[in-house]
């Protein structure tokens, strides 16, 4: 008779999984296409714009136009442009200003602050945001754990069925989805040996689709990097792909505590974190320069030392925030960055 329930149970959990493995699959065909949205800078098209005009606001030179046509190929008549098209643009390193300019320097006291009217016009299309994670002073209380995956696979990745352990009082629902994350070791300033927080490295996404009164079975409809036993659930919070530039608060300094993956050094595209955060004014859509200013000796016989003149290493946008932290994308580069580079508020060059 036992065995009878048994083989009756373990049938009726193959046909609900298959069952319900229709609808999910469009679920992960949604994800992937939204992925394929293009990263970079945007302006949204007003009433009364042309590429002539766009040139001039964000170059300084309408003659820029046939280079902004080329690089728009949604465009098919330069003449003719919509108003709520998006319109992409190209950052100039150690500029806060927009275009493609022979002499890198040029135009590098522009800033968001001196076209106001711009600002909200302006945003960064990042796809894969909500694969960034972040660091916080105390970690997320979990919701679950993963204790297993159907078929005992070393790597785990899209489609496959994960059985869960949900922590004690946390009910996990069928249809909910989850982020699926681990905790790293504790993060300490470089320098001072201070305690950070904790990085949460965000491995994919995962949707209930079977609840029992011990575990709960999902299937992955994400995999950010490569999943395993053990890793933790926090509440799926859809971030939107499309942030808003705003002005970055005067006079603030910080530094690089690290990059996402932890590399020695790391360029463009690269997600890293910087060491301030919301308490500071820090807001998504703020862009910093990257920097270095070394202090050297110039006498060998005098052991003073002299503050040599700053660095542009790059430049960083605000992705996500937290209270004392912010997640960031390195948007250009124009030297090797590591941990520890100091960020400063673009400024005008004299």
């Amino acid at each position: 008779m036992h065995r009878k329930m048994n083989a009756y149970l373990t049938a009726s959990l193959i046909m609900m999984i298959i069952f319900l493995a229709v609808p999910l699959s469009r679920g992960v065909a949604e994800t992937q296409e939204n992925v394929q949205y293009e990263t970079g800078f945007y302006y949204t098209v007003q009433p009364g714009d042309t590429l002539w005009d766009l040139s001039q606001k964000f170059s300084d030179t309408p003659w820029q136009w046939p280079e902004m046509w080329k690089e728009n190929d949604q465009i098919a008549n330069p003449h003719r442009i919509y108003p709520g098209e998006r319109i992409r643009l190209y950052r100039r390193l150690g500029a806060a200003g927009y275009g493609k300019a022979e002499d890198e320097t040029s135009g590098a006291d522009k800033s968001l602050e001196d076209k106001p009217e711009l600002t909200h016009l302006l945003f960064f299309d990042y796809a894969a945001i909500d694969r960034v994670g972040f660091i916080r002073e105390e970690p997320v209380l979990s919701h679950g754990q993963i204790f297993k995956v159907e078929g005992q696979k070393e790597m785990i990745s899209t489609d496959d069925l994960i059985y869960i352990r949900p922590r004690p009082n946390f009910a996990l629902t069928t249809g909910d989805r989850y982020t699926l994350y681990r905790t790293l070791k504790p993060i300490k300033d470089r320098k001072t040996n201070e305690f950070i927080g904790f990085q949460h490295y965000f491995t994919g996404a995962v949707e209930i689709i079977i609840k029992r009164p011990e575990f709960v079975v999902g299937r992955v409809i994400a995999a950010y990097r490569p999943i395993k036993v053990g890793d933790l659930l926090m509440p799926y919070n859809r971030r939107m792909a499309k942030i808003s530039m705003n002005p970055s608060p005067p006079g603030l300094e910080g530094s690089i505590i690290a990059s996402e993956e932890h590399q020695g050094i790391f360029g463009e595209n690269a997600i890293a974190f910087i060491n301030k955060g919301r308490s500071a004014g820090v807001e998504p859509g703020q862009l910093y320069w990257i920097f270095k200013q070394e202090k050297y000796r110039i006498n060998p016989d005098d052991e003073n030392q002299v503050t040599l003149t700053p660095v542009l290493l790059g430049e960083l946008l605000v992705l996500h925030i937290e209270n004392t932290t912010a997640t960031v994308m390195i948007t250009d580069s124009r030297r090797a960055i590591h941990a520890g580079a100091r960020i400063i508020t673009p400024f005008k060059l004299e």
